[in-house]
């Protein structure tokens, strides 16, 4: 592309950086979209600064990873009630004095959720894992208003912490917190949503799990993993040998972006754009499905 002095600048903040999918998502979309504008990586140990730089320079807006999701709220002008809520931002839409905070990242995975057709609303989810991913998928399942959430993770003590923070924000929302190895408190009779957001299972880890009981995931209806490489995780093969559907984290990656493209530059992506780009992914992770 042409970069002119009338060039919009977008880009990624985080430490590292240079593995990002990022710009081959946005800056095919400018293309497609014939939008004069660039997406480029920066790589950063101090997100404060950071932050006030990229406002002064007129940069349109940003995401945020690792390590910073949280360091650059402060700075922010305006935060989003579900992204307060979560603790966490990865998306920065320029505003009048400065950036407003969105987490897209939980809302990738809702819009993926949609379309997939997997249902949260008066459902039975359960959550693997506690760390910041988990707390995001929480506050998203009560946002929906699902029947009852159940979080296990490998220390009980981090579960019951998402579980306080969603009482204290939710009166009266069903949720509560357990072991890992205490699956067993999920009713046989019942078919559960379930949400996998640890990192076991992530390439090259392949063969992982975090749980290999049968008994689990023959109560799993739908099974998700956030995980996008390997496309289909151990976790992802034991839902469906158990009967269950289950769905990888390339399409959270993917729509997480495209959410992120449409607050900045106020367009549409369609569907069709959509599963271009989701293509794109595809073949620099050397997916073949």
């Amino acid at each position: 592309m042409d970069i002119r002095g009338t060039t919009k600048v977008c880009g990624i903040i985080g430490n590292p950086i240079k593995h990002s999918m990022s710009p081959i998502i946005h800056n095919y979309l400018a293309k497609v979209k014939g939008l004069d504008l660039v997406y480029v990586p920066f790589e950063t140990t101090n997100a404060v600064a950071a932050v006030a730089g990229a406002y002064e320079l007129n940069v349109l807006g940003m995401n945020v990873t690792v390590p910073h999701k949280n360091a650059v709220i402060p700075q922010l002008k305006e935060i989003d009630s579900l992204a307060a809520n979560i603790g966490a931002v990865n998306t920065l839409v320029r505003v009048d004095g400065g950036f407003k905070g969105y987490n897209t990242d939980i809302l990738g995975l809702k819009r993926q959720l949609e379309l997939e057709n997997v249902p949260l609303k008066d459902m039975d989810v359960v959550i693997v894992g506690a760390g910041g991913a988990a707390r995001a998928v929480a506050f998203l399942c009560a946002s929906e208003k699902v029947k009852s959430l159940t979080i296990l993770n490998r220390t009980v003590s981090k579960a019951e912490e998402i579980a306080n923070n969603i009482k204290q924000v939710f009166e009266g929302f069903n949720v509560s917190a357990y072991t890992i190895n205490d699956y067993s408190v999920l009713e046989n009779e019942k078919k559960y949503v379930v949400i996998q957001t640890t990192n076991v299972g992530l390439h090259p880890n392949n063969l992982e799990a975090p749980i290999y009981d049968k008994t689990f995931y023959d109560r799993v209806l739908y099974g998700v993993d956030i995980i996008y490489n390997p496309s289909k995780t151990k976790f992802m093969q034991l839902v469906n040998e158990s009967g269950g559907q289950s769905f990888g984290g390339i399409k959270m990656l993917l729509y997480q972006g495209v959410l992120a493209f449409e607050l900045w530059t106020g367009t549409s992506v369609s569907e069709e754009e959509a599963n271009e780009v989701l293509q794109l992914l595809k073949k620099e992770l050397n997916i073949d499905e």
